[in-house]
């Protein structure tokens, strides 16, 4: 779904992928999302399989994304998102 704002724009079925794991992942197929749709707009993605925080991990050295918990409009940071810092804390010299 379309996170960041509304839109009244009509729908259309779109194959949402992009970097998740590797960067020609498919997250999901045929949902229908509005036209008006641009690359900086959130879309919220609520199962993603192993791709949820649970499984994940730094493949590829990738940062993992935060954790955000949503319930009546409001939304709260449980988890912040990694950064290269984090991911470089445990290299030796």
């Amino acid at each position: 779904m379309l996170a960041s704002r509304a839109s009244a724009a009509e729908p259309a079925n779109v194959t949402l992928c992009g970097k998740h794991c590797e960067s020609g992942d498919i997250v999901v197929h045929d949902v229908p999302l509005p036209v008006d749709l641009s690359p900086s707009d959130l879309v919220a993605v609520p199962a993603s399989g192993a791709y949820h925080r649970s499984m994940a991990n730094n493949y590829n050295h990738v940062p993992r994304p935060p954790v955000v918990a949503v319930s009546g409009g409001r939304a709260r940071l449980l988890v912040r998102r990694e950064t290269e810092d984090d991911l470089l804390a445990l290299d030796v010299e």
